[in-house]
Protein backbone atom coordinates (compact mmCIF):
# COMPACT_ATOMS: atom_id res chain seq x y z
CA UNK A 1 0.00 0.00 0.00
CA UNK A 2 0.92 3.25 -0.94
CA UNK A 3 1.50 5.74 2.19
CA UNK A 4 0.07 8.78 -0.07
CA UNK A 5 -3.16 6.56 0.03
CA UNK A 6 -3.63 5.66 3.32
CA UNK A 7 -6.67 7.60 5.21
CA UNK A 8 -5.04 8.22 8.44
CA UNK A 9 -1.75 9.52 6.94
CA UNK A 10 -3.30 11.53 4.81
CA UNK A 11 -5.54 12.98 7.55
CA UNK A 12 -2.80 13.67 9.90
CA UNK A 13 -0.68 15.46 7.40
CA UNK A 14 -3.41 17.71 5.90
CA UNK A 15 -4.64 18.46 9.63
CA UNK A 16 -1.01 19.40 10.36
CA UNK A 17 -0.65 21.58 7.53
CA UNK A 18 -3.62 23.65 8.22
CA UNK A 19 -2.41 23.99 11.83
CA UNK A 20 1.19 25.00 10.96
CA UNK A 21 -0.60 27.91 8.72
CA UNK A 22 -2.41 28.65 11.76
CA UNK A 23 0.41 28.31 14.25
CA UNK A 24 2.01 31.28 11.94
CA UNK A 25 -0.65 33.54 12.92
CA UNK A 26 -0.84 33.21 16.85
CA UNK A 27 2.84 32.26 17.71
CA UNK A 28 4.89 34.57 15.56
CA UNK A 29 2.36 37.26 15.33
CA UNK A 30 1.16 36.95 18.62
CA UNK A 31 3.79 35.04 20.40
CA UNK A 32 1.56 31.91 21.25
CA UNK A 33 2.71 28.65 21.46
CA UNK A 34 -0.01 25.81 20.06
CA UNK A 35 -0.21 24.69 23.77
CA UNK A 36 -1.08 28.07 24.92
CA UNK A 37 -3.03 28.94 22.15
CA UNK A 38 -5.40 25.95 23.21
CA UNK A 39 -5.46 26.84 26.51
CA UNK A 40 -6.62 30.40 26.00
CA UNK A 41 -9.34 28.59 23.72
CA UNK A 42 -10.57 26.50 25.72
CA UNK A 43 -10.68 29.09 28.50
CA UNK A 44 -12.01 32.00 26.80
CA UNK A 45 -15.09 29.34 25.75
CA UNK A 46 -15.20 28.07 29.37
CA UNK A 47 -14.17 31.24 31.29
CA UNK A 48 -13.15 28.30 33.82
CA UNK A 49 -12.46 24.70 33.87
CA UNK A 50 -11.19 22.43 36.08
CA UNK A 51 -8.15 20.16 35.84
CA UNK A 52 -10.65 17.27 34.65
CA UNK A 53 -12.30 18.83 32.58
CA UNK A 54 -9.75 20.59 31.01
CA UNK A 55 -7.83 17.21 30.23
CA UNK A 56 -11.24 15.65 28.36
CA UNK A 57 -11.54 18.58 26.16
CA UNK A 58 -7.94 18.97 25.07
CA UNK A 59 -5.76 16.79 23.59
CA UNK A 60 -2.71 18.14 25.23
CA UNK A 61 -1.28 16.05 28.07
CA UNK A 62 -0.90 17.24 31.69
CA UNK A 63 2.70 18.33 31.28
CA UNK A 64 1.76 20.36 28.65
CA UNK A 65 -1.08 22.20 29.73
CA UNK A 66 1.31 22.77 33.11
CA UNK A 67 4.37 24.30 31.26
CA UNK A 68 1.34 26.13 29.39
CA UNK A 69 -0.41 27.68 31.81
CA UNK A 70 2.79 28.47 33.56
CA UNK A 71 3.30 30.71 30.57
CA UNK A 72 -0.04 32.03 30.54
CA UNK A 73 0.03 32.92 33.85
CA UNK A 74 3.39 34.87 33.89
CA UNK A 75 1.64 36.63 31.15
CA UNK A 76 -1.48 37.69 33.30
CA UNK A 77 -3.75 35.72 30.44
CA UNK A 78 -4.72 33.38 33.21
CA UNK A 79 -4.86 32.41 36.70
CA UNK A 80 -4.52 28.89 38.49
CA UNK A 81 -5.48 28.06 41.93
CA UNK A 82 -4.85 24.74 43.23
CA UNK A 83 -8.12 22.97 44.35
CA UNK A 84 -8.32 21.39 47.80
CA UNK A 85 -5.18 19.48 49.67
CA UNK A 86 -4.53 17.68 45.90
CA UNK A 87 -2.16 19.96 44.68
CA UNK A 88 -2.61 18.40 41.44
CA UNK A 89 -5.73 19.09 40.74
CA UNK A 90 -6.08 22.78 39.67
CA UNK A 91 -9.01 25.08 38.54
CA UNK A 92 -8.20 27.25 35.90
CA UNK A 93 -9.63 30.80 34.46
CA UNK A 94 -9.12 33.40 32.07
CA UNK A 95 -8.54 36.99 33.05
CA UNK A 96 -9.88 40.07 31.60
CA UNK A 97 -6.31 40.57 29.69
CA UNK A 98 -6.18 37.22 28.16
CA UNK A 99 -9.45 37.35 26.92
CA UNK A 100 -8.48 40.93 25.61
CA UNK A 101 -5.62 38.65 23.96
CA UNK A 102 -7.26 36.08 22.91
CA UNK A 103 -10.16 38.57 21.04
CA UNK A 104 -7.31 40.03 19.40
CA UNK A 105 -5.90 36.80 18.32
CA UNK A 106 -8.70 35.06 17.14
CA UNK A 107 -9.77 37.90 14.65
CA UNK A 108 -6.78 36.87 12.79
CA UNK A 109 -6.71 33.04 13.10
CA UNK A 110 -10.26 33.12 12.00
CA UNK A 111 -8.83 35.49 9.05
CA UNK A 112 -6.44 33.06 8.00
CA UNK A 113 -8.25 29.83 8.02
CA UNK A 114 -11.34 31.49 6.28
CA UNK A 115 -9.13 32.26 3.67
CA UNK A 116 -7.57 28.72 3.22
CA UNK A 117 -11.31 27.11 3.61
CA UNK A 118 -12.52 29.51 0.88
CA UNK A 119 -9.91 28.37 -1.65
CA UNK A 120 -12.22 25.33 -1.44
CA UNK A 121 -15.50 25.08 -3.99
CA UNK A 122 -18.40 25.82 -1.64
CA UNK A 123 -19.71 22.04 -1.88
CA UNK A 124 -16.10 20.63 -1.27
CA UNK A 125 -16.48 22.55 2.17
CA UNK A 126 -20.26 21.97 3.35
CA UNK A 127 -18.51 17.46 2.56
CA UNK A 128 -15.72 18.11 4.99
CA UNK A 129 -17.93 19.82 7.37
CA UNK A 130 -20.23 16.68 6.84
CA UNK A 131 -17.38 14.19 6.33
CA UNK A 132 -15.68 15.31 9.83
CA UNK A 133 -18.80 15.01 11.77
CA UNK A 134 -19.05 11.93 10.07
CA UNK A 135 -16.03 10.81 11.06
CA UNK A 136 -16.51 11.89 14.34
CA UNK A 137 -19.86 10.00 15.13
CA UNK A 138 -17.96 6.70 13.85
CA UNK A 139 -15.70 6.74 15.79
CA UNK A 140 -18.03 7.35 19.05
CA UNK A 141 -19.36 4.70 17.82
CA UNK A 142 -16.34 2.25 17.85
CA UNK A 143 -15.32 3.97 20.85
CA UNK A 144 -17.06 5.31 22.68
CA UNK A 145 -20.63 4.22 22.91
CA UNK A 146 -21.88 5.50 26.09
CA UNK A 147 -20.95 8.96 25.33
CA UNK A 148 -22.53 9.95 21.77
CA UNK A 149 -19.35 11.39 20.71
CA UNK A 150 -16.00 10.85 19.91
CA UNK A 151 -14.46 13.98 20.51
CA UNK A 152 -14.69 17.02 23.05
CA UNK A 153 -15.63 19.09 20.59
CA UNK A 154 -19.52 19.97 20.30
CA UNK A 155 -21.57 18.33 18.38
CA UNK A 156 -22.68 20.43 15.07
CA UNK A 157 -26.21 19.73 15.68
CA UNK A 158 -25.68 20.78 19.25
CA UNK A 159 -23.01 23.63 18.99
CA UNK A 160 -24.29 27.24 20.02
CA UNK A 161 -23.71 30.09 18.20
CA UNK A 162 -21.53 32.91 19.42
Amino acid sequence: MRLEKFFPYRLAVVAEAFSRQLVAVYGRGHGLSREEWRLLFLLEDAETLDSQRLSQRTSLDKVQVSRAASRLEAKGFILREVLGADRRKRNYAITPEGRAQFRAVFGDVETRANEILAAMPDEDRAALEQGIAALDKAIATVTQPETGHGTSFPRPDRAETR
